[in-house]
């Protein structure tokens, strides 16, 4: 069974705001459970047509990889600010980011 996700958008974690800021707050990283952690899924390009063809296609394309239980620090920059700026995504309604982020490997379209 998976761990309860927490409903705020941007940095989670006990007691913490939703925060718009590019660096993660250094008590969090050292910090590992359940109430700063986001689920990732991700389709990644290397060309940005690519992603936009993906965008477009998203019902009927599946994530290349789950990335399991994520927690600050534990992911490169923009996709860390991506997924954990995505609000609650659900099985009947699912959530990606948009436009597309960019980072060293590609272009990522992230679910969480």
């Amino acid at each position: 069974m998976y761990p309860k996700r927490i409903t705020t958008i941007g940095k989670r974690g006990k007691g913490g705001a939703a925060s718009g800021s590019d660096s993660v707050d250094k008590k969090s990283q050292g910090t590992k459970s359940v109430d700063n952690s986001v689920k990732v899924r991700h389709i990644l390009c290397e060309k940005h047509g690519k992603i936009m063809e993906g965008m477009e296609k998203l019902n009927e394309v599946k994530p290349d990889k789950d990335l399991g239980w994520m927690i600050p620090g534990s992911m490169v920059g923009p996709l860390q600010e991506a997924a954990f700026a995505l609000p609650v995504s659900g099985m009947d309604k699912p959530v990606f980011t948009g436009p597309p982020v960019k980072a060293k490997t590609g272009y990522h379209i992230i679910n969480d």
